[in-house]
């Protein structure tokens, strides 16, 4: 999607917040509108269709977890992301509960965090219900029944591996962030360490990938974390 055309709103109801937020991603070229509370936001989200809402968080009141919770409800595929000044995992934590698509601290470092816009923007669209059995390529996850093959070779995976390889090929060509991930899998009491993370990804390729050291289905996204990928969609591509 080209940058120039994302449509994105900004919810914040410090007008100065609106306009850091903007000064800081005008690079991006995408187009901003504003909108200083839950009610503007929500009118302008049923008359036109955006790309984003970045939602600035309400250190006082916490209206940012409200309004992303009600814009999601208005819009299932709306790509909302909260921002809020520092703040903790458990913050994070509940805004992606919320319904946040992402949660970003503010000051911003720009590679990251557009880099993590645009894995909210590349994600697929909800179309029903997950599958038993997830299949990419010669690899095949049984869901119900926890087992995994490549081609017709089985596939030993710890359980934590297990369930870290299926929420990865659920979210199929979407970049994953290492918070969101670590929820998935570990619950919200685990701690934010990509390094802990990266060792688990680091065993699965061990296990799935032809050579570990080029991976061709789960790729590292810098500055976000991971993608699940189809290496045959690639190829025929190109």
């Amino acid at each position: 999607m080209p940058e120039e055309r994302v449509s994105v709103l900004v919810v914040a109801g410090d007008a100065g917040l609106r306009q850091t937020i903007q000064a800081t991603l005008s690079a991006t070229g995408f187009a901003f509108e504003e909108a200083g509370n839950l009610g503007e936001a929500a009118a302008k989200v049923l008359r036109r269709s955006y790309h984003l809402v970045l939602v600035g968080w309400d250190e006082k009141s916490f209206a940012g977890f409200e309004i992303c919770g009600r814009l999601r409800a208005i819009s299932p595929d709306l790509g909302v992301v909260l921002v809020r000044p520092g703040g903790t995992l458990q913050d994070e934590i509940r805004a992606l509960e919320a319904g946040g698509d992402d949660c970003l601290s503010f000051p911003f470092r720009f590679r990251e965090v557009v880099g993590r816009l645009r894995a909210v923007l590349s994600r697929p669209r909800m179309n029903g219900a997950e599958g038993v059995v997830l299949r990419c390529g010669d690899l095949k996850v049984d869901i119900v029944r926890r087992m995994c093959w490549r081609a017709r070779r089985k596939i030993h995976l710890s359980p934590r591996e297990f369930d870290l390889l299926a929420a990865l090929m659920k979210h199929q060509e979407r970049a994953l962030t290492h918070v969101r991930l670590l929820l998935a899998v570990w619950g919200p009491c685990v701690a934010h360490d990509p390094d802990y993370l990266r060792s688990y990804v680091k065993a699965i390729r061990k296990k799935i990938e032809t050579d570990p050291r080029r991976p061709e289905y789960i790729l590292t996204v810098p500055w976000v974390g991971y993608m699940f990928s189809d290496p045959g969609c690639r190829r025929r591509g190109q």
